[in-house]
């Protein structure tokens, strides 16, 4: 009985059947089945040390290809990129052709591939995909949402880098504040927001980049701890896409003003240059008059907030229907008894919301924020932590 083109698979399955009755020999069976006593010894071997997926045909590729690209061309491409390290393929192949056969020569993404398995292309890291907040572009009122960033560092004097932090109404253009910081942190960003929101009250949103203290394109929705305080004040964060400061052009273009009054030249001391930019933060809410409000000055039109600063964090009662779970040290809220959620390092020793959806999905809401998804099935399969995803898989 020879082997069956279309049924390989069932001619093997058959023999071992038949060999582990021990009613046949090997010589037997090589003679019914009409194959050679290795291939038998063969099939025994698979099946004995990998089972029956053993007996599956392996598919082994060709050492070397017709196509392949010639020894010497490898070399020389090697050579050429050991000489110019910051050349890609596109110029290195174009320098190929001083010294190599036209019809020699590969295609530039057969030189790249050549480059990359030797070690001389490095993977790009991959940017994690955030779901998009959009912010209020065009505000109607004044305090519907402001815009707060650290204008690019400058060194002063004293040779010392000084970062200044503004914040300003999107509508009215007023500027609260510029002030000068020695490093762009949470503590510094988040005592000049407290002397702000004492001074002129709570907007409903505050829009920033992506950079630190305010955002972080890893991080879940891209809230860091400056954006949790924010939302307990009840104020919502938003963000400018990464890469893209135009989405934040009004407060980009006062920055160019900031830097040619405070920056060029630049103080001795910070003390000093704080003098300077107070003396701006003045000038351009009161006396500089601005082209978007039809010439008049931001503190002309600018209106104080009417939801004052809450001095004690207020309480938050979470929806009956949902379930309160506390964020551990480590970032993760337990699930069960045995199994861990993780969320983030910035929401530790707080509390969170979660609702299901159905089919086990859960919500995950910090007060009044949507968070992300998580998938109980995949928490029981992995029987490890998981991950919060801001997409339901």
């Amino acid at each position: 009985m020879p082997w069956k083109e279309t049924t390989i698979m069932e001619q093997k399955m058959e023999f071992i059947c038949e060999w582990r009755t021990q009613k046949y020999s090997i010589t037997e069976l090589c003679k019914a089945f009409e194959i050679s006593r290795p291939t038998a010894y063969k099939l025994i071997h698979r099946y004995e040390t990998f089972g029956i997926e053993g007996l599956i045909d392996k598919t082994t590729p060709p050492k070397k290809h017709p196509n392949q690209t010639k020894d010497y061309i490898v070399k020389r491409i090697l050579d050429l990129k050991r000489k110019h390290k910051l050349w890609g393929a596109k110029k290195i192949k174009k320098l190929l052709f001083n010294d190599c056969p036209e019809k020699d020569i590969p295609s530039v993404v057969t030189v790249h591939n050549i480059l990359r398995n030797h070690g001389f292309v490095k993977p790009q890291k991959r940017v994690r995909r955030v779901k998009p907040i959009y912010p209020i572009f065009d505000p109607k009122e004044c305090n519907e949402v402001w815009s707060a960033d650290y204008k690019g560092k400058f060194k002063m004097g004293n040779k010392i880098y000084c970062h200044p932090l503004t914040i300003a109404d999107s509508k009215s253009r007023f500027l609260f504040v510029a002030k000068g910081h020695y490093h762009e942190n949470l503590k510094s960003a988040k005592a000049t927001f407290t002397k702000v929101f004492r001074t002129y009250a709570i907007p409903k949103q505050i829009h920033t980049d992506n950079g630190s203290p305010f955002g972080s394109v890893a991080a879940i929705q891209r809230f860091t701890r400056l954006s949790y305080w924010f939302i307990e004040l009840g104020i919502e964060p938003v963000f400018s896409d990464p890469a893209h400061p135009e989405q934040n052009g009004r407060h980009e273009r006062m920055h160019l003003d900031l830097k040619a009054a405070c920056a060029k030249p630049a103080s001795a001391n910070l003390r000093t240059q704080q003098r300077r930019l107070n003396a701006f933060v003045k000038e351009y809410n009161h006396v500089r008059p601005h082209e978007a409000l039809d010439m008049e000055t931001p503190a002309s039109v600018h209106d104080f907030s009417t939801r004052p600063f809450p001095e004690r964090i207020p309480d938050f009662d979470y929806d009956l229907k949902m379930k309160v779970l506390k964020v551990t040290q480590n970032g993760a809220m337990r699930w069960g008894a045995y199994h861990w959620v993780y969320l983030t390092a910035s929401l530790k020793g707080k509390y969170v919301g979660v609702m299901e959806m159905g089919n086990g999905i859960w919500r995950v809401f910090y007060r009044n924020v949507f968070l992300g998804y998580f998938d109980e099935k995949n928490i029981r399969n992995k029987e490890t932590s998981i991950r919060l995803s801001q997409n339901i898989v």
